[in-house]
């Protein structure tokens, strides 16, 4: 990957994991390639990312069925600096394959989910600052509610104290080479993990967090559609 003509090395890798069924949202059309705010879920993660001129490359993962055959609308963005790849059957399998993808010359990492559509770009600033900086970051926000765990009849267990919890979101950041031996670690050990910050974890590896944005919500059930559609052009 070379220079962008700003003069800025491109030595960030995205991937945006857009492998899964999305089945919670209701309809039968992916809900990474469903409208929203404008335009396909997947294509605003994809454009924001390369607007950076230090990302020289974004790999999608798709479903097997539609890695070999995109939709055309994807091609709107920059293909010298695209790449598709097929999804796994894990989300871990999933950006191990889109790691194999990436150029070398990503020495930095960024994954991101496709479901998050209106990631900030001072989001995604605070995070890469974190990596360069020589430490694995993700953006994430402290719990505000009160928690409660509740059994499987419907009844509280007891409260959760929220002091120094936070819920995770993406972009997750990591340097390159780190992120792929937790990756080959939990191939080999049968691990698998919602996000990649918990195989870096279990490996003992630091993982800053960095404030995230409560734009960047993740599109999960049908109703999230209509949220992100209220939030887009609203600053935060």
């Amino acid at each position: 990957m070379s220079d962008s003509p700003l003069g800025v090395s491109r030595d960030v890798g995205v991937i945006i994991v857009a492998g899964g069924s999305g089945t919670r949202t209701g309809g039968e059309e992916l809900k990474q390639f469903r409208w929203v705010a404008g335009k396909p879920m997947l294509l605003h993660s994809v454009q924001t990312f390369m607007d950076r001129p230090d990302v020289g490359m974004v790999v999608c993962v798709l479903p097997q069925r539609y890695a070999g055959d995109p939709p055309p609308w994807l091609f709107q963005c920059d293909v010298d600096r695209l790449l598709v790849s097929v999804g796994g059957r894990t989300r871990s399998e999933s950006v191990a394959n889109g790691l194999d993808d990436l150029p070398d010359e990503a020495d930095i990492v960024l994954v991101h989910d496709a479901a998050r559509p209106l990631v900030d770009a001072a989001t995604i600033d605070r995070v890469v600052a974190g990596v360069r900086g020589g430490t694995s970051t993700i953006a994430a926000l402290p719990v505000v509610d009160t928690l409660k765990e509740v059994g499987e009849d419907g009844l509280i267990v007891r409260t959760v104290d929220r002091d120094g919890l936070w819920r995770a979101q993406t972009p997750q950041g990591f340097p390159r080479q780190l992120l792929v031996d937790a990756h080959r670690r939990a191939s080999v050990e049968h691990i698998s993990a919602t996000d990649d910050a918990a195989l870096c974890e279990r490996l003992g590896i630091p993982v800053r967090v960095v404030r995230g944005s409560e734009r960047a919500l993740k599109v999960t059930e049908p109703g999230d559609f209509n949220r992100v559609d209220a939030m887009f052009g609203v600053a935060e």
